[in-house]
């Protein structure tokens, strides 16, 4: 019996709504999955000895993270014909994030200024995290050998990587309590939360025009894409869930793009635009790109760049769950 298409392409209207409430459950399940390691991290009594094994076991969790994206990546057919379109895609989401966050954070500059310390020293700690970020790029080409080379039985279990999420998500909640910061303290850093407010705002436009750019971008794919700021860990894994490894490498990528740009203009921007300098960071400058950011700032300059990190760190996750799950 031949079907028509519209029996082959449109299901019972039943099953749409089945297929929308299974995929509301599995958003909200991912949501919290995402949150309560992060409540559960924020829950346990800190102590010196902990924060510093939590923070170890985080620097070497980012790389068994990414050198899994690197293994799935080579799992994708054709690969090697998309590679131009994910450079080209990465080359204008990262143009348009980091453009539009520090646009938006210049002119927040220009009409309430504020002034950082200048620096008296310069550091090589710059450079050396340069290097840092060359090495977790290293692991994802590692990985992606050892995934093409890799016979299908001994690939990772398909749960591995919500499992590395999961612990992720509860070092750096464990990480944040570790740091002495109070909610009180972060919400009472009023700069801190404009600046929060404007970036994160001023990103999402980004995602928006990156997303009116190509037809195969929906809007919400888009602000999903964008509200990585910077927190390539993770939002590789949520955009590859949600989108594919294709556009997990693209989120990946781009994040890791923001955090070099970081590393090399902090210092240039710090002086005349230091919310622009911090908000470069994005979610990094919590932890990662913080040492540039006292390097060229001082110490008066810690304080925001800590609140804003904060912030952005508990806002990421968030959103981009709730627009990948929005389609």
């Amino acid at each position: 019996m031949i079907q028509s298409p519209a029996s082959e392409k449109c299901p019972p209207k039943n099953a749409l709504f089945k297929n929308d409430e299974s995929a509301d459950m599995q958003s909200l399940i991912t949501l919290v999955l995402v949150l309560m390691p992060m409540f559960i991290g924020f829950a346990i009594p800190s102590n010196p000895t902990m924060t510093k094994l939590a923070d170890k076991g985080l620097s070497y969790l980012v790389y068994v993270i990414l050198t899994l994206i690197g293994i799935e990546l080579a799992q994708v057919e054709g690969l090697g014909s998309q590679i131009g379109e994910i450079a080209l895609y990465v080359t204008i989401l990262s143009i348009l994030t980091i453009g539009t966050g520090l646009f938006a954070l210049m002119l927040f500059d220009r009409l309430r200024p504020w002034h950082a310390k200048k620096p008296s020293v310069k550091s090589k700690e710059h450079r050396v995290s340069i290097r840092g970020s060359l090495a977790q790029v290293f692991c994802v080409a590692i990985g992606f050998v050892i995934g093409y080379f890799l016979p299908a039985d001994y690939m990772p279990p398909e749960n591995t990587m919500t499992a590395m999420l999961m612990i992720l998500i509860l070092l750096v909640g464990i990480g944040l309590k570790g740091s002495g910061i109070t909610l009180k303290e972060v919400l009472l850093n009023k700069r801190g939360v404009e600046m929060s407010v404007i970036f994160t705002l001023s990103v999402l436009v980004g995602g928006l025009i990156f997303a009116l750019m190509f037809s195969d971008v929906s809007w919400t794919k888009g602000l999903a894409l964008a509200s990585g700021f910077g927190w390539y860990s993770l939002s590789a894994i949520i955009m590859t869930d949600a989108y594919g490894a294709v556009w997990g490498s693209v989120a990946l990528f781009n994040d890791l793009v923001r955090e070099f740009f970081a590393l090399l203009f902090i210092p240039v921007f710090m002086r005349k635009y230091p919310s622009a300098a911090v908000g470069l960071g994005g979610a990094t400058s919590l932890d990662f790109t913080l040492p540039i950011i006292q390097q060229s700032g001082g110490l008066k300059v810690v304080p925001l760049a800590i609140s804003f990190g904060f912030i952005i760190n508990i806002v990421s996750p968030v959103l981009m769950v709730l627009f990948s799950a929005l389609g």
